[in-house]
């Protein structure tokens, strides 16, 4: 057992499992009892704990955890400093940010946030929404909603502030988006008073710089090959380099052949292939990638 550990707060739920599979991507070997709210993080410098991200903020501004990962939505909702180490861009259904929208039913005449007033509006962004609603000069009643936000307008509220990714389940609902009013996505954050210890610091940008590079892995490949050094310039006009590909000459010191390495997106191989090898490449190899540090 670790001296020294730091305190990491995981969220519970819908990006539970995303999560897991993030930090499984990006070396630490997580396991999770269902009957316990502390995973193993397969690291005796962490002390993780699962919780709702609604919940997250606060347990960290009060300096119960150190650092954690959570919604930007719910920083605005609690109202709390953190420090801010990056962004994560992944959430359960893709790698997008989430976006909260004001939303009626389509029907309705409502067509801008000052026509909320004196209506009724559902949320579970309560205090966000009342400081917008207050920003804007409109008087509404706002709701906490315990879920099947969307199901409420127009029988039950006159508009949602809901979020989604894709807008499907706004729109089997016959929901209109009157305006996004910003976007969300998860981020990995800190107390102040762990940010400021410096053996806490390093362990935090060192979880950062790993989760970063997991995601930039993400949905790319790298491709190795051989090939002639006249066809070098041929092969290389096919590539879309992350950056320059990488070229060197082969161990066999034959100065005719080169080797080419280059990491690209995942989606382009299947036509880059053929188009390599009618450029002359040979010793065509595709492999995965589990973290990219740029």
């Amino acid at each position: 057992m670790s001296d020294r550990q730091l305190r990491i707060g995981l969220p519970k739920g819908s990006l539970q499992n995303s999560t897991i599979e993030l930090f499984n991507k990006a070396g630490f070997a997580v396991t999770v009892d269902e009957r316990a709210y502390s995973p193993d993080l397969g690291d005796e410098e962490l002390w993780g704990v699962l919780l709702r991200a609604q919940e997250l903020p606060l347990y960290i501004a009060n300096g119960v955890l150190d650092c954690g990962l959570t919604g930007y939505d719910w920083i605005l909702e609690r109202g709390v400093d953190l420090v801010e180490v990056s962004d994560l861009i992944y959430a359960k259904g893709g790698m997008r940010p989430y976006r909260w929208v004001l939303a009626v039913h389509e029907s309705s005449d409502i067509q801008s946030i000052e026509d909320l007033d004196g209506k009724r509006i559902a949320t579970e962004l309560v205090s966000m929404a009342k400081r917008l609603l207050a920003e804007h000069g409109v008087e509404a009643q706002v709701e906490f909603s315990w879920g099947a936000t969307e199901a409420k307008c127009p029988d039950l509220v006159d508009a949602v502030i809901e979020g989604t990714e894709t807008g499907s389940t706004l729109r089997a609902n016959n929901l209109r988006v009157v305006e996004v009013l910003f976007e969300s996505c998860t981020k990995f954050v800190a107390s102040a008073e762990a940010w400021n210890d410096p053996w806490k610091r390093e362990k935090i940008e060192s979880i950062s710089l790993l989760l970063n590079a997991a995601l930039a892995a993400e949905n790319k490949v790298g491709l190795k090959m051989n090939a002639r050094e006249e066809d070098l310039e041929a092969i290389l006009d096919c590539l879309p380099a992350l950056k320059m590909p990488t070229v060197s000459p082969l161990a066999n010191g034959d100065e005719q052949w080169v080797a080419i390495e280059t990491i690209l997106d995942a989606s382009v191989v299947k036509d880059l292939i053929p188009a390599l090898k009618a450029a002359g490449a040979q010793g065509i190899i595709e492999y995965p990638l589990t973290k990219v540090v740029v």
